[in-house]
């Protein structure tokens, strides 16, 4: 059974964009570079062919675990949610209690986590600590080096 994520249809469409492209483009050319490393003769010491089936099998694997991953993927409708608590798709401005570093991170799924954007996945230890609370609240987050304690600014919805 697999694991539903929750995504937004933006995301959705990211990873079905990128299997449609493995299925249709990286799958062709893979079997391609197979048939010509046969072609050259000896498998047995055909360094070509083994790179080429050892390419198909990552790939092949690539396309499982992304239709894996589709098949428990559930569009998320925004309208439903609970816009007084950090939920994932929430945008959700922390103040660091030690520094007063203020942070903003949008809480996503794990697959369209990217920090350089601010997007951070609700299994992170900073997702899973900020989920559930409410403006004003105190998120303590276990990390390495302790517990840090973080308060919650801000919640916004795009």
């Amino acid at each position: 059974m697999s694991k539903v994520s929750y995504y937004t249809a933006e995301g959705l469409k990211k990873l079905r964009d990128e299997l449609n492209n493995l299925k249709d483009i990286e799958r062709p050319k893979a079997s391609q570079a197979i048939a010509e490393a046969r072609d050259k003769g000896d498998l047995s010491e055909n360094a070509e062919y083994d790179a080429a089936k050892e390419a198909q099998g990552l790939l092949e694997m690539r396309i499982s675990k992304l239709e894996e991953t589709l098949s428990g993927a559930r569009l998320i409708d925004e309208s439903q949610l609970d816009t007084s608590k950090a939920l994932i798709h929430s945008t959700v401005k922390i103040k660091n209690q030690t520094n007063g570093a203020q942070m903003t991170y949008k809480l996503v799924a794990q697959s369209e986590a990217d920090i350089k954007t601010g997007k951070i996945s609700v299994d992170s230890p900073i997702g899973k600590g900020l989920l559930g609370k409410s403006v004003g609240e105190v998120a303590e987050i276990q990390v390495p080096n302790g517990i840090m304690k973080f308060d919650v600014v801000e919640i916004t919805r795009e």
